[in-house]
């Protein structure tokens, strides 16, 4: 008596088939780096840049400072004048639909996939 028939090949080739095509979409989904940054104070546009130009932007709205980097294709904050600077503690984002967030600020500085800035 034979442990494995041929239909159970077939299943095992099909399921690891399945697997490999998985993994590839789940890589390719985490892999989707955006192009731009965009950047919202109180809901209104503030401007959008690219993300991969290395530049420092400063943001002086009514509600206080911050300075956004953009390096390396990635975007953080480095200074911000708010009392908890959370903001300053996100690690830097280059994903689309990333986002750093700034309450005190009304700050959303988000990773979008289009490229208006051009």
């Amino acid at each position: 008596m034979r442990l494995f028939r041929t239909k159970d090949w077939i299943l095992v080739v099909v399921v690891l088939i399945a697997a490999a095509v998985s993994a590839l979409a789940v890589i390719k989904l985490q892999n989707n780096t955006g192009r731009t940054v965009r950047i919202t104070i109180d809901g209104k546009l503030y401007g959008e840049y690219r993300l991969s130009d290395n530049q420092v932007i400063d943001i002086d709205g009514q509600l206080g400072y911050n300075r956004l980097v953009l390096s390396d294709c990635t975007a953080y904050i480095d200074v911000s004048d708010c009392p908890d600077k959370y903001c300053m503690k996100y690690k830097p984002i280059s994903k689309e639909n990333e986002i750093i967030i700034c309450l005190p600020h009304k700050l959303v500085v988000e990773v979008v996939g289009r490229n208006n800035a051009e």
